[in-house]
């Protein structure tokens, strides 16, 4: 594909934005409605590979669409179109004008983030998540680099390629059946590398591997052995973030720590809960004492 590219008769893609595993993103043009948007497109496999990866990578495509599309909240990514051209899978997006925190953090040193910002992007993809959630969506894949803080600050979640809709738990196994990653290893819970059913609490113990970073510099098992990374988040207690960092306020601290629970009964108990908690620390007195 290139800038002359032009999907249905409508969406010109103008320049590549990023690239992935699963397909390309475009910065294009609606010609119809004269704005701009994100095109994001997946990439043929080719003969060579196999036809089961094949079809469950355009199912996995489709989810995307799917569940973003069931989904309005300032803190989610808009879709505004899904289609099909020459044999090309595209989903059109609002376009995104930001950083996600994967490039926020580069773009930073891998410094920590100042405070104020830590606490902010908590509460607004706590309330995100809240959203997602009780519509019985779990992302499964939360990350920095799918976490976006626009230039007017406000913090969407995108990318939900492997997102589960409550009323099919078939989809997983279909997906995994294939070989295609279920999340991330850095940010996975203990459940979902064990294989369990996994519900909204884990995308809320990713939430705490993200804070851990943001917070810190590094995910909560910097390793570079993924064995060792998984069986950190299954077997290992992390380091309290304050270890790192001492001008973190204790609130904060405790709420990354109760994220990141190896249990899921020993988390919050929903991204609402989450988000009451996040508002009473940083609306409490600045030596007063910790939330519980």
């Amino acid at each position: 594909m290139g800038d002359t590219t032009l999907l249905q008769g409508r969406y010109r893609l103008l320049e590549r934005i990023g690239r992935g595993g699963m397909g390309e993103v475009w910065r294009a043009k609606d010609e119809s409605l004269d704005r701009r948007v994100a095109v994001k497109c997946l990439k043929p496999l080719g003969t060579r590979h196999d036809q089961s990866l094949t079809r469950a990578m355009r199912e996995r495509f489709r989810r995307e669409a799917r569940v973003a599309a069931a989904l309005q909240h300032r803190g989610v990514t808009v879709v505004h179109d899904f289609g099909e051209c020459d044999g090309v899978l595209f989903l059109v997006m609002e376009l995104l004008e930001g950083r996600d925190l994967s490039r926020l953090l580069k773009d930073n040193g891998h410094r920590p983030l100042p405070v104020p910002d830590i606490v902010d992007i908590a509460e607004q993809v706590a309330q995100a998540l809240a959203h997602t959630h009780e519509r019985g969506i779990v992302h499964r894949d939360l990350k920095p680099a799918n976490i976006v803080r626009l230039t007017d600050g406000t913090v969407k979640i995108c990318d939900f390629g492997i997102a589960r809709l409550g009323d099919d738990v078939g989809f997983t196994a279909r997906l995994t059946g294939t070989g295609i990653a279920m999340g991330t290893p850095h940010y996975m819970s203990p459940e979902q590398i064990g294989g369990d059913d996994v519900d909204g609490r884990s995308d809320l113990y990713s939430l705490g591997c993200v804070l851990y970073e943001v917070a810190t510099g590094a995910p909560p098992f910097d390793l570079d052995d993924t064995w060792a990374v998984l069986v950190g988040h299954r077997d290992t207690e992390p380091e309290p973030p304050r270890g790192h960092r001492a001008d973190l306020p204790g609130y904060l601290d405790r709420i990354i720590l109760d994220l990141l629970a190896k249990r899921p009964e020993q988390r919050p108990d929903d991204a609402r809960e989450l988000v009451r908690r996040i508002t009473a620390g940083r609306t409490a007195p600045a030596h007063g004492p910790a939330p519980a």
